[in-house]
């Protein structure tokens, strides 16, 4: 490792951890050191735990004096999910090889390191406040909505179809095997949710939940018409806006954060996702057309060729399902809180409704 052990928790990150690591990175000279480091948890995370860190140099520098780490969870259950999901593995490798190539906005990395046997991590991020995450569970306004949408552009457009992409194999599509296991466990992890949520699983969402899982196969074999780079857990709650944003008396891209999901996949999946989670059903059924028309034009204008307005819409209902599988494995899988219960609930709700609303039964069938 080019930065020597990893400092995979808090307490690791010590002033003289950090000029090692600044300095091998190149980012800090011979003759400046961190004086002293001061952290301040950060973040409603489940897989990982994230840390505002406040340092102090000696010397000079252009480096900024707060950063976002991000370490392994300390909940077992939550890092044996992180390893078999590989989401560790796709945030660092994201950001080692992605994302400084690509127009989405996501934080600067300056370090970023992983073992990937033993899934110890760590990132040092840019910290981009005063910009805050959404709440996906209050929902959000049209305005933001279409901010978000038309961010997932600049993500997916400039690597449209192509499957070159697929020789990170952190980022390969699901094998024959993995759709086969995936399969054969949904069903379980659907009756273990039913069991824990019980009476607040409301009829719509059992009557769309068993239908899913009764076609996850279809659902994993399906033609998808658009390839490209996917965030794949596209929601409020990984968006990062100016404050003013969500009162509407500023614009502002969002940054998007949280890239322990990102995979080579159907890119409208995103959008649906999105919408289907993070946007209030009434409100969605008004905007999500206009929004999905918007997102074409910016596919189109960014230089995608090929992929008609029709062949979107087969792809967003079809994504309407996407939601489904990442909540109902999420909600069994990671530590319980309480905000996750009503988290995992409010989303599985609306991307239960949203499939029912577009009749997305029909792609899967």
């Amino acid at each position: 490792h080019p930065m020597g052990p990893i400092a995979d928790r808090p307490d690791q990150l010590t002033p003289a951890w950090l000029t090692d690591a600044l300095r091998t990175a190149g980012h800090l000279q011979v003759d400046s050191r961190v004086a002293t480091v001061d952290m301040q948890p950060i973040g409603t995370g489940q897989m990982c735990d994230s840390m505002r860190v406040r340092v102090a140099f000696d010397g000079e520098t252009d480096l900024p004096d707060t950063f976002v780490a991000k370490f392994p969870s300390t909940d077992a259950s939550s890092v044996a999910a992180g390893k078999l999901m590989r989401a560790y593995e796709k945030e660092v490798r994201f950001y080692q090889h992605l994302a400084h190539s690509l127009p989405v906005n996501s934080p600067a990395m300056y370090l970023a390191d992983i073992d990937v046997d033993s899934g110890s991590f760590v990132l040092l991020l840019e910290d981009r406040s005063p910009a805050v995450q959404g709440d996906q569970i209050a929902g959000t306004t049209p305005e933001v909505a279409r901010l978000a949408v038309a961010e997932l552009v600049q993500l997916h457009a400039p690597r449209w179809g192509d499957d070159s992409l697929e020789s990170f194999d952190w980022m390969a599509r699901a094998t024959r095997d993995q759709r086969d296991l995936l399969s054969s466990m949904l069903p379980t992890l659907w009756q273990e949710f039913l069991a824990r949520y019980g009476g607040a699983v409301e009829a719509h969402l059992r009557r769309a939940g068993g239908f899913f899982v009764e076609h996850i196969a279809n659902y994993l074999d399906a033609d998808v018409i658009g390839t490209g780079i996917t965030h794949s857990d596209y929601r409020l709650d990984n968006l990062l806006f100016a404050p003013g944003v969500f009162a509407g008396t500023t614009e502002g891209r969002p940054t998007v954060v949280d890239w322990q999901t990102v995979a080579y996949g159907c890119a409208p999946y995103d959008v649906s996702y999105f919408l289907g989670s993070s946007v209030e059903p009434p409100i969605r059924r008004e905007i999500e057309w206009e929004l999905l028309a918007e997102y074409h034009r910016g596919l189109v204008a960014n230089g995608v060729q090929d992929y008609s307005q029709a062949s979107l819409e087969a792809d967003y209902r079809r994504g309407t399902w996407a939601g489904m599988l990442i909540g109902i494995v999420a909600a069994v899988m990671v530590e319980r809180t309480e905000r996750g219960d009503t988290m995992f609930l409010t989303m599985l709700d609306r991307h239960a409704r949203h499939a029912l609303d577009l009749d997305a039964d029909e792609t899967i069938r």
